[in-house]
């Protein structure tokens, strides 16, 4: 049987009476961004009823809502990204592939990729690299692995077949800077027709290079430095991830990683 509410009218409420309410909906299995609403709610009613004198202040001011639980970044297992990346006669086959080579490569974000110009490429062997602008305006330096520097090749050669008049390095079918939008919807139509998760994402691909360089041996700053995260704090939510894979790397490994097996003589 459902339990009855009481009524409090706006006066009787006290900060206490707000904490006994949020503990006892957490003890009822709700979720903490539940509580954290309802918190902002009661807040936001308290401010509206002072404004309107029907109370003189707000016992909600000042309460923290629960934390949220932090939601692990999603990436996209290594057999999936190389199905992505395997050849699919596609019409613009040489452009999507340089682009994701781009986002899966050098782990640049979607607006960063479309953002890019034919004048912020280096491809010279051993040098290869993008200069890139990030959030706040911020430039930065990324390397661009072998596979990537070859593919941006190919689609410099079909590109410069269309006569582009400026510089931006990926084009539309009408010659013209290709959008965030067209990446996510050619992403969504690739995936289909290489058979993967069509949930994929040009962010869930960034989040894959971060955790398989850690996993390959990156260290946490230059992967920091690679993304343009600001905060190391940012790049550290990686390690989640990765950490039960180390775990296992080692296990397998080394050799004083799990006890030796004694064998009784009789």
């Amino acid at each position: 049987m459902q339990k009855k509410q009481e009524t409090i009218a706006l006066e009787h409420v006290s900060r206490q009476t707000i904490q006994d309410w949020l503990v006892d909906a957490h003890a009822q299995g709700l979720a903490a961004a539940t509580l954290s609403r309802r918190l902002s709610a009661v807040k936001s009613l308290f401010t509206f009823a002072m404004r309107l004198k029907h109370c003189t202040d707000n016992p909600a001011a000042g309460l923290r809502a629960p934390k949220l639980a932090k939601r692990l970044p999603k990436t996209v297992p290594q057999a999936q990204t190389q199905q992505l990346l395997a050849e699919n006669n596609r019409p613009a086959e040489t452009r999507e592939l340089a682009l994701l080579a781009l986002l899966y490569g050098s782990g640049l974000r979607v607006s960063e990729v479309v953002g890019v110009d034919i004048t912020d490429l280096n491809l010279k062997p051993d040098e290869a690299c993008v200069r890139v602008l990030g959030k706040g305006n911020k430039q930065r330096i990324v390397p661009l692995p072998t596979l990537a520097a070859d593919l941006l090749q190919a689609w410099l050669v079909e590109r410069a077949k269309m006569l582009p008049d400026h510089f931006a390095l990926f084009l539309n079918r009408f010659g013209k800077r290709l959008n965030v939008r067209s990446v996510q919807r050619m992403l969504k139509d690739r995936a289909l027709a290489a058979g993967v998760d069509l949930s994929i994402t040009p962010h869930h691909l960034r989040h894959s290079f971060a955790t398989d360089m850690l996993t390959g041996g990156a260290n946490l700053r230059s992967i920091q430095e690679m993304l343009g995260h600001v905060s190391l704090t940012t790049t550290e939510r990686y390690t989640h991830i990765t950490l039960p894979q180390l775990q296992a790397t080692y296990i397998k490994a080394h050799p004083r990683s799990t006890k030796a097996k004694v064998t009784n003589k009789t």
